[in-house]
């Protein structure tokens, strides 16, 4: 964990950043999250039920104990884009792409003027309630620590990687192997050669263009080979694969004993 610098900036400066996704609506795990020393949580509103201020609570609890915090919003649109960033989150996760237009239409949302047209408001948190008085101002501020990540989860945007690159907002491609293997006719077979082959393929064009790139991991094993191919931003599981985890191996260790 180390807040000296924005998570944004960690990412450009190609360091490896390891977080995981977040679906408790509860403060207190944030702040465990953050204390084991992960870099950062992905407060998961695409497969979460939380409300707006939910959310705001959960970005605060990470700033607690010195996390980043990113938000994945329900879809790729510009309204949940803007509610993450006001509420004081490091960056947004951007699912649900479907076309070039719809990517670049939605990471000009995450900048303010000149870098895009995010709504400009200085009366939300993001923006201490009006009272920033940092050195540096606050739209620039947002404008170069603001993280923008892009799913890649479908064989379409697979094949277009190139053209998603080009938008100017865009700073991590992030491989969603297991929706990938689902439109690839193949669901849950993320180690399949074809899958394999075609997230391979991604890695090289991102990084080919200078670009971070971010995938989810769910063993310790794909993160020691992902990291060798060039990811820089790593999704180490969820709170929820942790926890059932635990509490498995919690129960056995008890049926051991009884059953001596």
């Amino acid at each position: 964990m180390n807040k000296k610098f924005s998570l944004r900036e960690r990412i450009l400066n190609k360091e490896v950043v390891v977080g995981l996704f977040y679906k408790f609506n509860s403060q207190a795990i944030v702040e465990m999250v953050g204390n084991t020393g992960f870099d950062f949580v992905i407060i998961d509103t695409e497969h979460s039920n939380y409300s707006s201020y939910d959310v705001e609570g959960l970005i605060r609890a990470a700033e607690c104990v010195g996390m980043s915090s990113i938000v994945r919003i329900r879809e790729a649109i510009s309204e949940d884009v803007l509610h993450a960033l006001d509420s004081g989150a490091d960056g947004v996760q951007i699912p649900s792409i479907t076309s070039i237009e719809t990517a670049a239409e939605v990471c000009k949302s995450s900048k303010y003027y000149p870098e895009g047209n995010r709504g400009l408001s200085t009366t939300q948190r993001a923006a201490m309630y009006t009272a920033w008085n940092n050195e540096v101002g606050y739209i620039d501020h947002s404008n170069k620590n603001s993280l923008v990540v892009v799913h890649v989860e479908n064989i379409e945007m697979a094949e277009r990687v190139e053209e998603l690159l080009e938008i100017p907002q865009l700073d991590v491609i992030f491989v969603g192997p297991s929706d990938l293997s689902q439109s690839m006719g193949k669901p849950g077979q993320m180690n399949d050669p074809e899958v394999v082959g075609v997230i391979e393929d991604i890695f090289r064009k991102v990084l080919a263009k200078g670009k971070a790139v971010g995938i989810y991991c769910g063993t310790p094993a794909a993160v020691k080979k992902y990291v060798e191919l060039g990811a820089t931003y790593i999704a180490y599981g969820s709170d929820v694969t942790v926890m059932v985890d635990a509490l498995k191996q919690h129960k056995k260790s008890a049926d051991e004993v009884l059953n001596k």
